[in-house]
């Protein structure tokens, strides 16, 4: 008699463990377990059991599985277009497909087209809970998933742009670029709760892109658009936050400090969810003012304007978005570097970090 697990069914039980092989996994959890029961029904989710982290084609995964190839197929594409697989399409080759980590991945390909439907609906409170009360762990583990990376706009010496944060030039070189619509914004809304800022900022380069596009996630982009959307935000209030890796650029998140479960999971919780970047906001009490516009606008509560009517930075609190430049009106405050430099990680070290821990 096969032995049954805690959720009383073991394939989905063994579909969440499975998929917590990934660099970014899932704690199990019986929140979880709805979930996948929802992006992965009936025999999709005994197809993903047998699925990897590696691109197979249709015929490779009909042959381990023993079924027809047209039939596989035409599961796997239902599997990509609901937001539970990656697929791919390289010139001159057969499509590919594997599974997608938790993040960037299955937690958000669901909501990247921003339709509201029966499916987002059912996902977005299991989602919102999942993250907020069971994930927090896993956005650190190891070394954080991502990083708040600034526009240079935001800087009192332009000169003092670190190589790694050059982001204009990093979009520069991209080679396929799309934009999204944010999936924590869209989970919140369709509680009825959650913010009024925009959301077609989720910004993706390279392979993801090219397979947000291919299934109607979103659409595709050039630079100068990139940095149109960066901009924008900025103003809007919203911080960027990219790759925790070295000279990798895959996604650009434009998040908020209410609705993103990196900055709820850091500020509320305290949790190292995502790294600060390498400045610091600085005021020029000379010039301030104090009219509490930065204190208003910083997602973290790192800015306040205290009995002596300036503004005052705690850099214990600041993560350096410089979402507190913009609208200064008197232009005191700005971003400087911080004493002590730290450049984001290798991917070999980000790997073994995250496996060790």
């Amino acid at each position: 008699m096969k032995e049954q697990t805690p959720d009383g069914n073991g394939t989905y039980s063994a579909l969440a463990k499975h998929l917590d092989q990934a660099v970014v996994g899932v704690p199990y959890s019986l929140t979880l377990i709805e979930i996948l029961k929802i992006l992965f029904p009936g025999d999709e989710a005994s197809m993903a059991l047998r699925m990897s982290f590696e691109l197979k084609t249709a015929g490779e995964l009909a042959a381990e599985t023993g079924e027809d190839e047209e039939v596989v197929r035409e599961r796997l594409d239902r599997m990509a277009r609901r937001g539970g697989i990656y697929s791919e399409q390289r010139p001159g080759q057969e499509r590919t497909y594997r599974l997608l980590p938790s993040v960037v991945g299955f937690s958000e390909a669901p909501f990247w087209a921003g339709v509201d439907n029966e499916m987002t609906r059912a996902l977005s409170p299991l989602w919102v809970r999942y993250m907020r009360e069971e994930f927090g762990g896993e956005l650190e583990r190891g070394v954080p998933l991502v990083r708040v990376v600034p526009i240079g706009e935001s800087m009192k010496d332009a000169s003092e742009i670190l190589p790694f944060d050059a982001i204009k030039e990093k979009v520069a070189e991209a080679k396929f670029m799309a934009v999204a619509n944010c999936p924590c914004r869209q989970m919140w809304r369709n509680m009825g709760e959650g913010c009024e800022h925009t959301l077609e900022n989720c910004l993706h380069f390279g392979g993801m892109a090219r397979h947000i596009v291919e299934q109607g996630m979103g659409r595709e982009i050039d630079s100068d658009e990139v940095l149109r959307i960066l901009e924008e935000s900025t103003l809007e209030g919203l911080v960027h936050i990219c790759d925790n890796l070295n000279g990798v650029l895959t996604t650009i998140c434009n998040c908020c400090g209410c609705c993103c479960a990196f900055l709820h999971t850091k500020k509320v919780y305290g949790r190292d969810s995502v790294s600060r970047s390498n400045y610091l906001a600085a005021v020029e009490v000379e010039e301030c003012v104090g009219c509490g516009t930065c204190e208003e606008r910083c997602p973290m509560g790192a800015i306040v304007v205290g009995d002596s009517e300036v503004a005052v930075v705690d850099e214990s609190l600041c993560i350096g978005c410089g979402v507190c430049v913009p609208t200064c009106e008197t232009q005191s405050c700005g971003l400087a570097v911080r004493a002590e430099v730290k450049p984001p990680p290798e991917v070999v070290e980000f790997v073994t970090a995250r496996i060790k821990k």
